[in-house]
C-alpha cells in the first residue's frame, strides 16, 4: 500500500482530490495541476463548480488565467458529487472552520466532508485535512467519520494526515507553492506519503511527530499574530490619550534591527485565522482544566477595537456639532485586508453594523468588493454595492478601515470633511482623527 501510493506520486499516475475550492482549496488544486496531477475538486456549491469548468476565477487575485489555463489542460475536473472521491489516491480537505455565536468550535464542515466523504474510502487512500482547527480534531473527529462506513482504519487502510494551510491571500512575496509547510502524520507511514505528496509542489514540507502537532502548530502561528496586535491595539489607545501617535512610535521601534518585530493596529481582527484560531485552543484548554488569560485578554481587547473606533467617530462629529444618529458615512475598504476581496470576519462588517444600531446612514467604497455576496454573518448587507467617489461632500464622515493601495485616499482630506482613519492611510491633518 505504501509502496504503491509513492510510486503512484513520483510518477503523477496519482489523482488528487481537493475539497473545498476557496482562498486555500483552489490555488493548491492548481498548483497539483501544474505539477503534472490530475485533480478533482470537490465542493458543495455548484456556482462554484460551474465556474471553474467555465474558466472562470470567483477569487480577484486568482486570474481567471489560472484557472483557464489548469482546465485546458484536461487534467482537472470539478463536482459536488462526492461519489467521485473513490477515485482519487488522495484527498485533501480544505473547508471552514468558523465560531459559534457562542466562540466555540463550528466542526460542522469538517464533520459534513468527512460523512460526505465516509462512504467512499477505499484502501489505500490518503485523507489530509488542512482546516485551521484544535489539537486533536484529525484523530478525534475526522478519523471516526471516515472508519465509519466502511469498517477501514486509519493506519491499517488508508492514510492519515494534518497540514495546516498558511495561504495569505495577495501576498506578493509568497504563494502557496513558496511558503514552506508543516506535515503531520497519524503514523510514519501516513505522515511518509503526505510529505512526499506535499513535496511535489511545495518548496519545503517540515514533518512533525503527529497531527496533533501540526495543528498545535498553526495554532502558535496565529496566537502570536493575535496577542501582538492586541498589545499595539491596546497601546494605540493608550498612547492616544497621551497625544502620541502610535504609528509615528511604530515606525521608530522598528528601526531597531533586533528583539523587535513591527505590528500594527487596526479597526479589529479580520480574516478567516487571526480572530477565531485563539479561541479553538481556549476551548480544547479548558478540556485540560488549563488557563489561557494571555489568549483570551488579547481576543477581548481586538474585539473591543470596532466600538472603539465608533467611539472616536463619535467624539470627532460631536466638536463639530453634529451627532450620529441622523449622520451619513462612507465605509472605505470592506474587505478584511487591502488589495484582497476577502471578507471573512471583516472589521468593516461589524463597523457597519454599529454605525446603523447607532442611526447612521451607511455606504461603502471597495473596489475590490463592488458587491456584497453571501455572508454567514451580517446577511442584511447581501447584494449591498459599493458606491462611487463623486459625492464625497454628501457624507458628515469619512471612515477609513481598509486601504486598498488603488484608492486615493488624500482626496477625502482634500474635500474638508471630518476623516477617520484606522490604517494610517492620509496624512496628518486639521479634519482627520486617527482611531
Amino acid at each position: 500500500m505504501l509502496d504503491k501510493f509513492l510510486s503512484n506520486v513520483e510518477s503523477r499516475g496519482a489523482v488528487i482530490g481537493v475539497v473545498g475550492l476557496g482562498y486555500v482549496g483552489l490555488p493548491l488544486a492548481i498548483e497539483f495541476v501544474k505539477a503534472g496531477f490530475k485533480v478533482l475538486g470537490l465542493d458543495v456549491d455548484k456556482e462554484k463548480v460551474n465556474s471553474l469548468l467555465e474558466g472562470k476565477s470567483y477569487i480577484k487575485h486568482i486570474p481567471a488565467e489560472k484557472v483557464k489555463d489548469a482546465v485546458a489542460t484536461k487534467r482537472f475536473d470539478a463536482t459536488t458529487d462526492f461519489a467521485r472521491s473513490a477515485s482519487c489516491d488522495a484527498v485533501i480537505i480544505c473547508v471552514p472552520t468558523p465560531l459559534t455565536h457562542q466562540r466555540e468550535p463550528d466542526m460542522s464542515y469538517i464533520v459534513g466532508t468527512g460523512e460526505n466523504l465516509a462512504p467512499y474510502v477505499r484502501r489505500g487512500q490518503l485523507f489530509s485535512l488542512e482546516s485551521t482547527t484544535y489539537p486533536g480534531t484529525t484523530d478525534e473527529v475526522l478519523r471516526p467519520i471516515l472508519e465509519s462506513k466502511t469498517g477501514m482504519k486509519a493506519g491499517k487502510d488508508f492514510f492519515l494526515a494534518f497540514s495546516p494551510e498558511r495561504e495569505d491571500p495577495n501576498n506578493k512575496d509568497f504563494c502557496t507553492s513558496t511558503i514552506p509547510k508543516v506535515v503531520g502524520g497519524y503514523d510514519k507511514p501516513s505522515l511518509q506519503v503526505a510529505q512526499a505528496l506535499y513535496n511535489t509542489v511545495i518548496c519545503k514540507t517540515i514533518p512533525v511527530s503527529s497531527c496533533a502537532t501540526a495543528e498545535a502548530t498553526k495554532l502558535m502561528e496565529n496566537i502570536f499574530r493575535c496577542i501582538n496586535i492586541a498589545l499595539v491595539n491596546e497601546l494605540k489607545v493608550v498612547f492616544d490619550k497621551m497625544g502620541i501617535d502610535i504609528w509615528e512610535v511604530v515606525d521608530a521601534a522598528k528601526t531597531k534591527p533586533f528583539g523587535y518585530m513591527p505590528f500594527y493596529p487596526g479597526p479589529g481582527l479580520g480574516g478567516h485565522c487571526i480572530p477565531i484560531d485563539p479561541f479553538y485552543l481556549t476551548w480544547k484548554a479548558r478540556e485540560y482544566d488549563s488557563p489561557t488569560r494571555f489568549i483570551e485578554l488579547a481576543g477581548e481587547i481586538n474585539t473591543r477595537m470596532p466600538d472603539y473606533v465608533i467611539e472616536r467617530t463619535m467624539d470627532a462629529l460631536n466638536t463639530q456639532g453634529k451627532c450620529l444618529k441622523g449622520s451619513k458615512v462612507l465605509l472605505v475598504g470592506l474587505a478584511y485586508k487591502k488589495n484582497v476581496d476577502d471578507l471573512r470576519e471583516s472589521p468593516t462588517l461589524k463597523l457597519w453594523q454599529l454605525l446603523e444600531a447607532k442611526g447612521a446612514t451607511v455606504d461603502y467604497h471597495d473596489p475590490f468588493c463592488t458587491k456584497v455576496g453571501r455572508l454567514r454573518e451580517y446577511p442584511q448587507y447581501c447584494d449591498r454595492s459599493s458606491v462611487a467617489l463623486d459625492k464625497i461632500g454628501s457624507y458628515d464622515a469619512i471612515l477609513i478601515s481598509t486601504a486598498h493601495d488603488c484608492v486615493d485616499h488624500e482626496q477625502f482630506v482634500k474635500q474638508g470633511k471630518l476623516v477617520v482613519d484606522t490604517r494610517n492611510a492620509v496624512r496628518k491633518a486639521a479634519n482627520v482623527i486617527k482611531a
